[in-house]
């Protein structure tokens, strides 16, 4: 497997948006083509990126009870529904996971979609993944190995404190994480001020900081793919600075 990002937080900071100029960044300096997963229920990774979603792979899990044909083994069928599922853009790939499991037993099919994900990410030199809001994807082990764990926060206490207990869950379960870095996303002005929990728990240096950028939310109401966003605007400079930064390392 390439070289592994994820991006993780509470929900509404602006998550989604930093993985998709991640994913901008890392095209445009030739580090693709990138495997990017939207791991998070509600998939809008794909309206980030300017991508069309047909299906996830949940739809998949779902039909494979009751929808594979007469002849075909339940492998075999969930790989034809996983390349269906696999959009392709410029530079990326993105597959999306799609809601969770619903009522009953889907640890057969969980486990060939483990399988086959797997099976996958061996193609890419880069993945990244955009895991849902909160701590859940971790503490289920869905994703043990990361060269980069991006931990997205708002500037509020709540956001800041939700970030420190991702980075200090990651660190007790037995993954194996080469680096945990936090951005500081949406922040109004230059004077903000960390909580000491934050500086403890990630370090002076492990911490970046993205302002507000109105554009964001125009281009989120027009419908336009946010990895559009101008070279010029707040938070693309910031982020180009910051992904700079993690590469350089």
């Amino acid at each position: 497997m390439g070289y592994s990002i994820a991006l993780g937080g509470k929900g509404g900071t602006g998550k989604t948006t930093i993985a998709g100029l991640l994913i901008r960044y890392m095209i445009r300096h030739g580090m693709k083509p990138v495997l990017a997963i939207d791991a998070d229920c509600n998939s809008n990774l794909n309206e980030v990126l300017g991508a069309r979603l047909e299906e996830t792979l949940s739809d998949a899990r779902e039909s494979m009870k009751k929808d594979v044909p007469v002849g075909m083994t339940k492998d075999i069928y969930m790989e034809l529904k996983m390349e269906q599922s696999l959009v392709e853009g410029d530079g990326f790939d993105l597959i999306a996971m799609g809601r969770p499991e619903g009522p009953g037993c889907y640890c057969a099919a969980n486990n060939i979609l483990s399988n086959l994900i797997e099976r996958l990410i061996c193609n890419y030199d880069y993945m990244v993944v955009d895991n849902e809001a909160g701590m859940e994807h971790f503490s289920r082990l869905n994703q043990k190995d990361m060269d980069l764990l991006i931990v997205v926060s708002d500037p509020s206490r709540r956001g800041l404190i939700a970030a420190c207990r991702i980075a200090e869950l990651v660190k007790s379960l037995p993954m194996k994480v080469a680096r945990i870095v936090l951005v500081v996303n949406q922040v109004q002005n230059d004077e903000f001020i960390l909580p000491e929990e934050v500086l403890t728990t990630f370090g002076k240096d492990r911490v970046s900081f993205v302002p507000a950028d109105p554009l964001v939310a125009r281009y989120d109401q027009e419908g336009r793919p946010t990895i559009t966003l101008p070279e010029d605007s707040p938070i693309v400079k910031a982020t180009e600075s910051i992904f700079d930064q993690f590469f350089a390392e």
